[in-house]
């Protein structure tokens, strides 16, 4: 398999678009995004987004990681400056310095624009697909899956694989967790509502129709909405 850093040294297709991912924990939406990534021959982006946003603006790599896709959860104590603005120059930043979840969004927001400025890409989560909104070629596509097959996927990770005396109950109540603070911080961000059809152009049940039909689905899908060859 191919990694990620090599899939983005891949030509670009013709037509610039993009394909946003949103998923549920554990429902598949990674892997269907590496796959699509091969498809297409374009780079996909996940938590890579948090390094580059951290090189940026010269903040801690763990600021991004604690706020990744949670609700605003840090109190700014830059009130009033919106954007990399705020917080360029904290490369030598101490445990007193606490930068607002809403700065860290807006400069993962600059990453995921500047990207998008370079050429195709498939980016997972993120509120990318309210970020890029004014963009052409854009496909938001939310994946989701029934809980059997996400306690299923879940006890896969490395995450859940060092606690096997968990439950399966006590796994699809800590899913439900994850996709609570994931939604919370889409809905706080965006104008639009996690997982609810109206905010996406294609929802998928991968229980219903698995990965590689998913996958196929949505290169259907963009290659009739971007009159792709």
């Amino acid at each position: 398999m191919q990694s990620n850093n090599q899939q983005k040294s891949a030509p670009e297709a013709k037509k610039r678009f993009f394909i946003n991912i949103g998923r549920e924990f554990c429902s598949g939406g990674l892997s269907i995004s590496e796959q699509l990534s091969k498809r297409f021959g374009i780079p996909y982006y996940d938590k890579e987004l948090l390094n580059m946003a951290s090189q940026k603006s010269g903040i801690s790599h763990e600021f991004f990681a604690n706020a990744d896709e949670k609700p605003n959860r840090f109190k700014p104590i830059f009130s009033g400056l919106p954007g990399i603005s705020s917080v360029i120059g904290f490369a030598n930043y101490n445990s007193e310095c606490i930068i607002g979840g809403d700065s860290l969004f807006n400069i993962q927001s600059e990453v995921i624009r500047e990207i998008a400025e370079q050429g195709s890409a498939i980016f997972v989560g993120r509120c990318a697909d309210y970020i890029l909104r004014d963009f052409p070629n854009i496909l938001n596509v939310f994946i989701y899956a029934d809980m059997e097959q996400r306690v299923k996927n879940a006890r896969a990770t490395e995450r859940f694989s060092s606690t096997p005396d968990m439950t399966d109950r006590q796994i699809a109540d800590q899913l439900r967790k994850f996709d609570k603070k994931r939604a919370e911080y889409y809905n706080y961000y965006t104008v639009k509502r996690w997982g609810e059809k109206e905010s996406y152009h294609l929802c998928i049940n991968v229980s219903k129709v698995g990965e590689d039909f998913a996958v196929e689905m949505i290169a259907a899908a963009a290659k009739k909405i971007f009159s792709l060859e």
